[in-house]
């Protein structure tokens, strides 16, 4: 199943096209980047029961799997190479049976976790205060998949389901996220 379609299923309030207008919205594509710290895949160490990630992206590809070696493998790598090795992971190894019921809690817990720990993370939401914030998928060939929104040729506006900006904006609004995991879910000790 594709991640839109868990979405639908399991997160239907989450599961919607939408239209941000361009002069009003922050987006974030590369870590390089003016927003780039709302990408997952920003340097924002986060350590959860002793053990500690490079980064958000790293937590959120290691709550895929409940196979020991896939963890230790995903938790290995940075980067790019991260979201490789977990596509390839989810071939091989597979995911977590529950993977899609749970798949925007993990995100959330990622996220908040991120929130709670990255003062330099919590600054620049506040700064984009007012304003729409959209991973911004402008640059890919296909589609903006679930995660992003793309700009309109006119430069008019970004359309997408959005769900990283959308969960972004939530955070910064309510200064918090709800979520709620299976129990075990936060237990990385086979990693440390």
């Amino acid at each position: 199943m594709h991640v839109s379609q868990f979405i639908e299923k399991y997160y239907p309030e989450y599961y919607s096209w939408n239209e941000y207008p361009a002069d009003r919205t922050v987006g974030f594509c590369k870590v390089a980047d003016e927003w780039g710290i709302f990408s997952n895949f920003a340097q924002t160490p986060i350590t959860i029961g002793g053990v500690t990630f490079y980064s958000a992206e790293s937590l959120f590809q290691v709550m895929k799997f409940s196979d020991t070696s896939a963890r230790k493998a995903i938790y290995s790598y940075k980067g790019q190479g991260l979201k490789m090795q977990a596509k390839h992971l989810e071939k091989t190894v597979g995911v977590r049976e529950d993977w899609g019921r749970i798949i925007v809690d993990a995100l959330k817990f990622c996220l908040a976790a991120k929130y709670e720990q990255s003062e330099e993370f919590r600054k620049e939401l506040e700064r984009s205060r007012g304003k729409f914030i959209v991973e911004d998928q402008t640059t890919f060939t296909k589609p903006a998949d679930t995660y992003g929104a793309k700009l309109s040729k006119d430069g008019i506006s970004y359309s997408g389901p959005n769900l990283m900006g959308r969960l972004l904006m939530e955070l910064r609004d309510k200064g918090k996220l709800e979520y709620v995991l299976p129990e075990g879910t936060f237990d990385f000790s086979d990693l440390g």
